[in-house]
């Protein structure tokens, strides 16, 4: 919307109770499938996996001469598989996150056997003003998505624990979550512009004998470390299993 203006977007969802409901959030238009098929250069589907082949068979008669680019959001679903749904029709697949709302997104794009470059240039600036885009092969997206799809709730823990702690030691609720917040804003931000390694950037505040030292000393000993990777690899392995 922030691309093209919500007048040049159309959507339909599930009832049409949440399709009016999120066309007056977003300011977009409604119509039906068969319209937003036949005049949209790209069609986002968002359903469940297990509602695909219904959907697939939904919009098998509108899809007949159309010339867009059908872009699955559909989490474990492999592009032979969507191939195998949508015969002869270019596809994209793509995972994004949660904060692609606000700017500050990680999208993952995998491009079907059909789409050109040109598809892929024009579906980036597109979706520029949602954050960072990176094309991957599609092997490596469900890891991906375990880290950054999966991650922001993992972030949101972090977060809220901080603050409760913050809390803990007499700060303001609300301050204390600005404040985690923030600290969290900038960490990445120095992670990505800077370009050191994580670890490089947390020795530089761990003085010796220091108050940053003892935290990561009791972050150790609760197996911090631990517990962030296993729960990666147990949403990647959720996320195998949809597929």
């Amino acid at each position: 919307c922030r691309a093209v203006t919500p007048d040049r977007v159309i959507l339909t969802c599930k009832t049409p109770e949440h399709t009016a409901a999120a066309a007056e959030r977003l300011g977009c238009h409604t119509g039906t499938a068969e319209t937003i098929l036949k005049s949209s250069r790209f069609v986002f589907l968002g359903v469940k996996p297990q509602m695909l082949a219904s959907v697939a068979a939904e919009l098998a008669p509108p899809l007949r001469g159309a010339a867009c680019v059908l872009v699955s959001m559909l989490a474990g679903v492999t592009l032979d598989t969507l191939e195998t749904c949508f015969p002869g029709k270019k596809l994209l697949r793509i995972l994004p996150n949660t904060p692609c709302a606000v700017g500050g997104g990680m999208t993952f794009l995998c491009r079907g056997t059909l789409a050109t470059e040109q598809d892929v240039a024009d579906f980036r600036a597109l979706m520029a003003q949602s954050g960072r885009i990176d094309e991957i092969p599609e092997g490596q997206i469900d890891a991906a998505c375990a880290v950054a799809g999966c991650g922001p709730a993992f972030a949101y823990l972090f977060a809220e624990a901080l603050a409760d702690g913050g809390v803990a030691c007499g700060l303001p609720r609300d301050k204390a979550i600005a404040y985690a917040a923030q600290m969290m804003l900038g960490s990445a931000e120095m992670i990505l512009k800077t370009g050191v390694h994580p670890d490089q950037l947390k020795d530089n505040v761990c003085s010796p004998g220091g108050s940053t030292i003892a935290g990561v000393r009791a972050l150790e000993s609760a197996a911090f470390r631990s517990a962030c990777m296993e729960a990666v690899i147990a949403a990647f392995d959720k996320t195998r299993s949809l597929g």
